[in-house]
């Protein structure tokens, strides 16, 4: 049996940001991936290599926001490694049915008088909505670094530095109380709070949307942040597609003596004695692992599926019950359309620039527009008669992802993944056919061709990924590419349950990464390494410790002397 010190179950991006802090440490990581190439939701393919030979595509993430509110980058130095980010500005273009639209860049005054074009007093209120989720942003940040139950860690995240971040967010005690109020509304009810016009609340609300729930889902508001963080840190996406990402972390890892094994489905995590001691894929093949296993799974899966109840409930007799009844998934997910195109997209009705192409392109005709295209989900209908949608042109910012004069197009359409009416029908039991999907695909691409109208003759090939081929391709719960859905209850110290929320679990030896545990999905790599923090803290307390103290020291100093 080989024997590692860490066997990681998954190769996404947080398991190999985990395998690279792991290493840097001097142990020995090995890494199965069930798929044939590592990255999970990370990864830039050919899917049509016939009948779009030399196109690439990004097949679930793209716009790269989150990974700049840490410091994997700069930790795990994957400029070394060729990580190259392209930034987008504008960020997002949102065309209306009466020729308005909404422009935001990078900048904040530029998005102001943008705006101020139609509305004066929606631009002057656009600066202090930003300014105020940008606070709020800036308050939570270190959070996000830090295992969300460990004082000590919250605390050296922070530092000296950024506690006048947090104190201007909370303030007295009645701009505390206000500031719990908004958190506990919802995304609508913030953006209503400031604006008037629905050319920019439309898109704002679509924005939000992007945490997979309604803009009038209550104790979400935080959602309408997700406009905040296009300004700063900003939006960018790597060169070469989000693939590129996955690749400088393998080459990182790989350089660092870590292994990595394709095709190896991990089912069943090994444990005796109450400790997780390796796991078996596929085939019998086992693999030890000396001093831990880490997860990427999601946990309910994890719990459920991979590992023998008895040991599960020696462990926590109350487990995999609190698992399978505790966690909420509210249906949502993707049915995904990729285009390769012999020509951009060209935006007549709306004086097209090129600059359009760049960033993030909604088609979100009003906030009830919005509100359907989400709500209509839990209820397991597909909100197919008027879609909304989130579009993207890769090749705007990166010719390189098509062959020369030839475009890229990205569609992100949230779907059910289970279709009312229709159990036990289609792939695994969910309703969901080749022709449905292709039938739902057209009357998306007929929308967007509403604002396009030369999208449909330039199209050389489409693919189209079904939300149930969605998480089979990537082996997500429901299809939920977050794990479990990012709402406020599984958030923080609660994700994904408050007795596993610091990515331990009660099998001593058993760890969780992924989009799963905090601070949540997207690309960050921040769960990863998080974990990768309370690994060592568990192994080396002492030492970890006093490499964090002297970590927040070397900060506090920068930002005093002014380089911070």
């Amino acid at each position: 049996m080989e024997a590692y010190d860490v066997v990681i179950i998954g190769a996404g991006h947080n398991g190999l940001v985990c395998a690279a802090y792991l290493l840097q440490e001097g142990y020995s990581v090995l890494l199965l991936e069930s798929r044939s190439i590592p990255g999970g939701g990370a990864t830039t393919e050919e899917l049509m290599p016939q009948e779009a030979p030399g196109f690439k595509f990004n097949p679930c993430a793209i716009n790269h926001l989150f990974i700049f509110l840490g410091p994997v980058i700069q930790e795990l130095e994957l400029h070394k490694y060729g990580l190259e980010y392209l930034e987008c500005d504008p960020v997002a273009f949102c065309p209306h049915p009466d020729g308005k639209y909404f422009l935001a860049h990078k900048s904040v005054e530029k998005t102001c008088a943008e705006i101020a074009r139609y509305s004066e007093r929606d631009a002057q209120k656009y600066a202090e909505y930003t300014e105020f989720w940008q606070r709020f942003i800036k308050a939570v940040r270190p959070f996000f670094s830090a295992a969300p139950k460990s004082i000590v860690d919250i605390v050296g995240s922070y530092g000296l530095k950024n506690l006048p971040d947090l104190f201007s967010i909370l303030g007295g005690t009645n701009t505390t109380l206000d500031l719990i109020r908004t958190l506990l509304g919802s995304p609508i009810d913030n953006i209503n709070e400031y604006f008037d016009s629905e050319f920019v609340k439309a898109p704002l609300a679509r924005l939000s949307a992007e945490l997979s729930s309604p803009p009038s889902q209550k104790a979400m508001s935080f959602g309408a942040m997700m406009m905040a963080l296009r300004h700063n840190p900003g939006m960018a996406r790597p060169r070469g597609g989000t693939g590129a990402l996955t690749k400088a972390l393998v080459k990182c890892v790989t350089s660092k003596g870590g292994v990595i094994l394709t095709d190896q489905k991990v089912e069943k995590v090994l444990v005796d004695n109450g400790k997780a001691v390796g796991v078996r894929v596929a085939g019998g093949k086992e693999y030890r692992a000396n001093k831990g296993v880490i997860s990427s799974l999601d946990a309910k899966r994890l719990f459920l599926q991979h590992i023998d109840p008895g040991d599960v409930d020696t462990a926590d007799a109350n487990l995999r019950e609190r698992l399978d009844r505790r966690i909420v998934n509210n249906n949502e997910t993707i049915l995904k359309i990729d285009c390769a195109l012999s020509e951009p997209l060209h935006f007549e009705h709306h004086q097209h620039k090129d600059e359009y192409l760049i960033g993030s392109i909604l088609i979100a005709d009003s906030v009830n527009h919005v509100e359907q295209a989400h709500s209509e989900i839990t209820l397991g209908k597909i909100p197919d008669e008027d879609p909304s949608m989130y579009v993207v042109m890769p090749t705007g910012l990166d010719p390189s992802m098509a062959p020369e004069g030839k475009h890229t197009l990205w569609i992100e359409f949230f779907a059910p993944y289970q279709i009312a009416g229709a159990e036990g029908t289609g792939l695994k039991g969910t309703g969901w056919t080749d022709e449905l999907k292709n039938k739902v695909a057209d009357k998306v691409l007929d929308k967007l061709a509403q604002y396009s109208p030369n999208l449909k003759h330039s199209i050389i090939a489409r693919h189209v990924e079904s939300p149930a081929e969605l998480a089979q391709r990537l082996g997500t719960y429901g299809g939920n590419y977050y794990h479990i859905d990012m709402t406020l209850e599984q958030m923080l110290c609660f994700r994904p349950l408050p007795e596993i929320a610091n990515y331990k679990t009660p099998i001593d030896n058993l760890y969780l990464t992924g989009a799963g545990t905090h601070p949540g999905g997207s690309i960050s790599g921040l769960p990863g390494r998080n974990c990768a923090r309370m690994f060592l803290h568990d192994r080396q307390p002492v030492s970890q410790s006093l490499k964090d103290a002297g970590d927040s020291l070397k900060s506090t100093v920068a930002s005093v002397l002014g380089r911070g």
